[in-house]
């Protein structure tokens, strides 16, 4: 397993440092907090990728890697990318300790820097409320941007949001730009018009899929998505 360091000048703002603070905190105090079992999202990717042939996976947001060490036994060549250092060390031991590693590599990386990735070097790229974290509509946009330029021709994104029909839109403190921070962790809440805008220009876009997540529960979209051939 390699471990590859991020690149560019980092966060940028207070919002995103204390973000980054809090998940460090959180990753540290907590564990392996999303279990072990894959999320329902990255199961559906999985077989998305298969169907399409891929190869080589990248997840952003990959957290403590339940999601990516599903890929790896999925037989997928993964790339795991978090700014969590703790995170992505708890997702480097349980690889090893799964026989994993050659499988798997790491990125320490903050995605509002451009991806340390050649153009089309991958098929296909996954993201579980990353794109809903605290990012801006310029830096989603941007991310968005970056994604395609990685992805092979035919290329396949699955990622997922929190939208704005979510209970939490609109409590605790509001940033602007749909961004509303409630118990410590802040949320860009995505309306449709923002899905539709992603996948406008050099997409094509196959599946908006709401779904429901957690005790609250949290209401989500599934978005499925391909690069032109």
């Amino acid at each position: 397993m390699t471990d590859t360091p991020g690149t560019g000048p980092g966060l940028e703002h207070g919002l995103a440092e204390a973000q980054r603070a809090h998940w460090q905190r959180t990753y540290t105090a907590n564990p392996g907090m999303y279990g072990e079992q894959p999320s329902a999202p990255a199961e559906y990717a999985a077989e998305v990728f298969t169907a399409a042939g891929a190869r080589d996976v990248l997840e952003l947001g990959a957290g403590h890697g339940r999601d990516a060490l599903h890929f790896a036994r999925a037989g997928f060549r993964v790339m795991a990318a978090d700014f969590s250092p703790t995170g992505l060390r708890q997702l480097r031991s349980a690889a090893a300790e799964q026989g994993l590693a050659d499988r798997l590599s790491v990125l320490n990386h903050d995605v509002r820097d451009p991806l340390p990735l050649p153009d089309a070097s991958v098929d296909g790229v996954f993201a579980h409320m990353l794109l809903c974290m605290a990012l801006s509509t310029e830096e989603i946009e941007a991310l968005v941007a970056e994604v395609r330029r990685v992805l092979r021709p035919g290329g396949t994104f699955v990622y997922t949001v929190r939208h704005t029909g979510d209970a939490h839109y609109g409590a605790g403190t509001g940033h602007g730009d749909d961004i509303w921070e409630h118990g410590g962790f802040a949320v860009h809440f995505f309306p449709r018009e923002l899905v539709d805008s992603l996948a406008a220009e050099g997409w094509s876009l196959t599946e908006v899929h709401p779904f429901e997540e957690g005790d609250l529960p949290r209401r989500l979209w599934r978005v499925t998505q391909e690069t032109s051939r």
